[in-house]
């Protein structure tokens, strides 16, 4: 079917950015917000908006009556997830579908076996697709987890079956962690994800993150190449690339031969990242999970590709197939993403809502800032902290690093703080810059390198 009209279930930039995409294809959007987020950007940005609840996620974004009975009422042919909320909720995908409606991604069988880490895991087994050593199956009983533990050794990482963004994961080092921290992880996943369910893998010390995005209609699947996201603080990312700018191309081909492999074998619709960890010492690679959705950093795959890919993923959604074969897509330059969050990094990173008093962005050549910010607006409390990504593009790692360091001298957001001032100190560390980085460097670096107050911007008021 076309897709004519969009409801948009999702707040914040992501809603933005879908917003657009549709636009440019020719599509009526409509926004939900709760009652929060009334003045958002992109309930002003739609053709029409629907008040979906009170400000908490659980009553709102999370409330898939709601958004299926607004979706109903505005007579919209699809609906778009974004990331987050309900993206990778199967119940929510078959809820879409009993209406009649467009679900803008993969199935909910394919959410089902992705979506869910554990079965992820035997998928990719069962596609050739390496693993890192761990449980085969979901986790109910401590008392199994702790013998499986014991058997593959600590450190171990639990994690929560259900769900990503760093929630319901715990690094254990020994038996009396596991005792403490794995009813802690259970409790964080039912929380987050409605799913208590966990599992286990073994936790792998120096490595890299490393991703592949992939686009599929149901028939065919293609890649779009690898980014990295090693710099991360309690498992979020805050700094991604594209591409990874150590990864020797033998393990790249491999890499993303695995990803097109794992998604075939499902019969993919939709964009998706298969998730990997990278050991640069013995260049092996380990596939730990696929997110069924677009994710914030797609960004930085558009600017070296030169897809987009939220629009991609409309028209497939829609019913048509991949218009890119794999020999079409080539990689042009670096390109480079930094997470702007309402957080104050001089005070262990406490969020920091506010009013946006005045605001002045970055500009020229490749420079790109996904936000949803405008003067005046008051950035509610209740909701994750992303402001925006700052993202730019060069011929280089080396100029793009230049760019983007000129980039956040030039971003202002005043009346609030933002991390603004952890990406500058970043731009400017040697390590980053020659790209000796792993998954624990930017937690090892901060407690070596605390941001100093002598460093400190005051916050406009």
């Amino acid at each position: 079917m076309t897709i004519t009209s969009l409801l948009i279930a999702n707040r914040g930039e992501i809603a933005v950015r879908i917003i657009r995409a549709a636009r440019e294809l020719g599509i009526k959007t409509v926004q939900v917000y709760s009652d929060a987020d009334a003045e958002m950007l992109a309930v002003r940005l739609a053709d029409a908006a629907v008040n979906i609840g009170p400000p908490q996620a659980a009553k709102s974004y999370l409330n898939v009556e709601a958004i299926v009975a607004a979706a109903i009422s505005s007579g919209v042919d699809a609906i778009h997830p974004g990331y987050g909320f309900l993206s990778e909720n199967a119940v929510f995908a078959d809820a879409v579908d009993a209406a009649g409606l467009t679900f803008v991604g993969p199935s909910a069988d394919t959410i089902r076996l992705l979506g869910d880490k554990v079965s992820a895991r035997l998928v990719a087994q069962k596609a050739g697709v390496p693993t890192v050593p761990g449980s085969d199956g979901r986790i109910e009983d401590i008392d199994a987890a702790r013998t499986l533990v014991e058997r593959i050794g600590y450190p171990v990482l639990v994690k929560a079956a259900a769900g990503g963004g760093g929630r319901g994961i715990r690094a254990i080092s020994n038996r009396q962690e596991f005792e403490r921290l794995v009813p802690q992880a259970a409790a964080e996943a039912q929380s987050a994800f409605g799913d208590g369910g966990l599992y286990v893998e073994k936790l792998i010390g120096r490595a890299r993150h490393v991703e592949v995005q992939i686009l599929g209609d149901g028939q065919d699947v293609i890649h779009c190449f690898e980014r990295e996201c090693s710099l991360q603080r309690r498992r979020q990312k805050v700094w991604e690339e594209a591409p990874a700018a150590t990864l020797p191309e033998k393990i790249r081909n491999e890499l993303c031969a695995s990803a097109v492999a794992l998604a075939k074998s499902v019969g993919y619709r939709g964009a998706g990242t298969a998730e990997y960890l990278y050991d640069e010492e013995t260049q092996a690679f380990y596939f730990i999970e696929m997110n069924t959705r677009i994710q914030v950093e797609h960004p930085v795959t558009e600017l070296v590709t030169g897809i987009d890919l939220v629009r991609e993923m409309i028209r497939i959604a829609g019913g048509a197939p991949l218009r890119f074969k794999q020999h079409e897509i080539k990689v042009s330059g670096h390109a480079i993403e930094c997470r702007i969050n309402a957080e104050d990094p001089y005070k262990n990173f406490m969020p920091f809502p506010g009013r946006v008093s005045a605001m002045s962005l970055p500009g020229g050549p490749g420079v790109r800032f996904d936000t949803m910010l405008y003067p005046g607006y008051e950035i509610p409390p209740f909701y994750d902290s992303l402001l925006g990504k700052l993202v730019v593009w060069d011929e280089d790692r080396p100029a793009a690093l230049d760019r983007m360091g000129r980039a956040l001298g030039e971003l202002k957001i005043d009346g609030v703080a933002t991390t603004v001032p952890l990406h500058q100190a970043l731009v400017a560390d040697k390590a980053v810059r020659a790209a000796e980085v792993h998954t624990k460097f930017l937690e090892q670096w901060l407690e070596d390198e605390p941001l100093g107050e002598d460093q400190q911007r005051e916050v406009a008021g």
